[in-house]
């Protein structure tokens, strides 16, 4: 793995200069690989653990114009570039005679959503940090300040206190007549 691949890139231009400032001060950092770097693909990962363990988020920027999740969490990873719908396309309509199929003259159009590619890099850049402030940091502060989120920390400390608390709740069931209990 490289360190600090691209650090050279961000040098003399303003735009790519305030991109890495902010990831910078973000704790975001590149991880691109040898053959990544390559290929034209910016790896970069955030500070941000993942729900699996001891694997951190992180983004990708192609050269073909796309952003990705890296889907640590997933199975697979997704585009994050803005959806929108295709150019129309058409193909001719058939019916069977006779066990074949003939074309009737008419033309079914048809669309298709796609993702919206962003050709030039500072701008995939820019795109990717706004997405992952606004879908990582953001959100994920959102979720603490709604009392959804309970630091390790903080439950530890109460179940301390409060053995009751973090006893595993007994749970019966009646089915048919017969009663279970779940532990």
């Amino acid at each position: 793995m490289r360190n600090n691949t691209n650090w050279w890139k961000y040098q003399g231009d303003s735009r790519y200069e305030k991109v890495y400032e902010q990831m910078q001060l973000l704790g975001i950092q590149d991880v691109t690989t040898d053959k990544q770097y390559k290929n034209g693909t910016i790896v970069w990962r955030l500070p941000i653990l993942s729900d699996n363990p001891s694997k951190y988020i992180e983004y990708a920027s192609f050269k073909s114009g796309y952003v990705r999740n890296q889907g640590v969490d997933c199975h697979s990873n997704w585009q994050i570039n803005k959806r929108c719908m295709s150019e129309p396309m058409y193909y001719p309509e058939h019916r069977w005679v006779d066990g074949y199929q003939v074309k009737t003259g008419k033309y079914l159009k048809y669309q298709v959503r796609t993702c919206e590619r962003i050709p030039i890099e500072i701008d995939r850049l820019e795109y990717m940090l706004k997405y992952i402030i606004k879908n990582e940091y953001i959100k994920r502060a959102n979720t603490v300040q709604k009392g959804n989120f309970v630091p390790k920390w903080k439950y530890d400390e109460k179940c301390k206190h409060n053995l009751e608390l973090c006893k595993t709740p007994e749970i019966k069931v009646i089915v048919d007549g017969q009663r279970y209990n779940i532990t």
